[in-house]
């Protein structure tokens, strides 16, 4: 989909703050300079920046003008700030805090649906896993299925709090999946471990449940310090899920 101007404008200033090119404390271009960089009206630059704000990348004032805030005053649940850091590359640090936040939030929403999943939402994340098979074992998009998988999982805890944030996290673990993807074997691997949460959660057993997602984000982790051990910096990731070549 073609952005509108401000969408594009938006993009543009979003990567180059991600990418380093204004380093954090650094000053924007004044916005006459910005508008004829992009092509764009005043009001487009303006709206831009009340997103960037909004985001926590930037901050304005009247005296000390557009500046770059510190990452850790990033929105890190923006889809939009999850996409600009994956274009620029994806750090050891971000998948670090990434696979710690699953070891806090995925535990205790797997054993919440253990207990409270319904017949319906155990037949959405059987026909989840189903995709992730049929992409192992015939080719396709991989990751879109894993992800409707773990937002199943979090959708059938009935937990409001949880299933909000799993809109939130979905960006986040887009990221993972798609690195374990890259993981020779990765997504055949994984499909065994994805069947014993599946399974504890139709026989409602909370602990197994509990035990069996640990192993696969403790799997997932393995994976990605694999691949973080062999470069400094993740190369830059594009929008598209990973998809995955037919097996023969």
């Amino acid at each position: 989909m073609v952005k509108n101007a401000h969408g594009h404008t938006l993009d543009l200033l979003g990567q180059a703050i991600l990418s380093g090119q204004y380093a954090v404390g650094a000053s924007l271009p004044p916005e006459p300079l910005l508008c004829e960089q992009f092509g764009v009206s005043r009001t487009v630059v303006r709206e831009a920046i009340k997103s960037l704000v909004a985001k926590g990348l930037i901050s304005t004032g009247p005296k000390v003008g557009t500046r770059v805030l510190h990452d850790d005053q990033w929105n890190w649940f923006d889809p939009d700030v999850i996409t600009w850091q994956a274009q620029a590359g994806l750090t050891p640090e971000f998948l670090r805090d990434l696979q710690e936040l699953r070891r806090v939030v995925e535990p205790a929403a797997v054993r919440l649906a253990a207990e409270k999943a319904t017949d319906e939402d155990i037949a959405a994340i059987e026909e989840a896993y189903a995709g992730m098979k049929r992409a192992v074992e015939q080719g396709g998009d991989y990751v879109v299925h894993d992800l409707r998988f773990h937002q199943g999982l979090l959708h059938a805890s009935h937990n409001r709090m949880l299933i909000q944030m799993g809109k939130a996290l979905s960006a986040l673990l887009r990221t993972s999946f798609e690195i374990s993807t890259r993981v020779q074997d990765g997504p055949r691997s994984s499909l065994p471990l994805h069947r014993a949460v599946l399974d504890a959660v139709i026989k409602h057993a909370p602990d197994k449940a509990e035990r069996a997602i640990m192993v696969l984000i403790n799997g997932a982790h393995e994976d990605i310090e694999r691949v973080v051990s062999t470069r400094k910096k993740i190369p830059g990731m594009s929008r598209s899920s990973a998809r995955l070549r037919k097996v023969a």
